[in-house]
């Protein structure tokens, strides 16, 4: 493998890594990577991306847990709620692999993305400051569930779409991105059960982006502090859109 591949590969995990804790998309980054720069079939891009995140969402929920957000009883409500309908979810997206063609997924998906971004903007522009919202269970779980589907065919953690989910839907940034990286854990470790199954998981190239998205997950979090809320929603808009257009077309 060239050096430069090497070298892009290394950048699409800490790139992606920083995007998983500090705005939430991020962890698509690694699978975009997979796919344009080897030759890997999508069960193998999507199984070697979803390895990584195992150690992410276990190092992203340990820096939450300590930032203190996932010790709020609301955004631990919310996690456990994600958590469980994954573990429903994910290996749906998993038998999924093999029958949606990756190029129509990558338009449904671009055309999602899109849509997340458009709402976290209007609420942002639109809407005057209120009390956090606090989502019903039925809708959290009906959101935990398409999320693990939809992580589990491309092998993306979760917060990509979790998080501006939960945003659009009145959850304040910090704890959306704390309750995302807990459901992390489980989509990451049902797919990974499920994709080492069908023999899809490229050991090598899942380190050689893995250890640098563990690095970019510490410093995403310290980004995430360190930035006002406002901020915060803007990047997650600019990234989505950023994000939705090479989707539709190179999916």
């Amino acid at each position: 493998m060239p050096v430069s591949v090497v070298v892009a590969l290394g950048l699409t995990g800490l790139v992606g890594g920083i995007g998983i804790t500090a705005v939430g998309p991020g962890g698509v980054l690694p699978t975009i990577g997979l796919f344009t720069l080897t030759g890997l079939s999508p069960a193998e891009v999507a199984g070697t991306s979803i390895v990584t995140h195992v150690a992410t969402g276990v190092l992203g929920t340990a820096a939450y847990t300590r930032s203190g957000q996932l010790r709020e009883p609301g955004t631990r409500r919310v996690a456990g709620i994600l958590a469980g309908t994954a573990v429903l979810g994910t290996p749906v997206g998993v038998l999924l692999n093999s029958l949606v063609s990756t190029r129509t997924f990558g338009v449904v998906l671009g055309v999602l993305v899109a849509v997340v971004a458009a709402l976290v903007w209007h609420r942002e522009r639109h809407r005057p400051a209120a009390a956090p919202a606090c989502p019903s269970a039925p809708v959290v779980a009906g959101l935990g569930f398409v999320v693990a589907v939809v992580s589990g065919v491309v092998g993306i953690g979760g917060p990509m779409l979790t998080v501006p989910l939960l945003v659009a839907l009145g959850v304040p940034v910090l704890e959306s991105l704390a309750s995302a990286q807990a459901q992390s854990i489980v989509i990451a470790g049902v797919g990974t059960v499920g994709y080492l199954a069908h023999g899809a998981v490229d050991w090598p190239l899942a380190a050689l982006i893995g250890v640098p998205e563990l690095a970019g997950v510490l410093l995403g979090w310290r980004i995430a502090h360190a930035l006002p809320a406002r901020s915060l929603k803007y990047a997650l808009v600019v990234t989505l859109f950023a994000l939705a257009p090479y989707l539709a077309l190179h999916g």
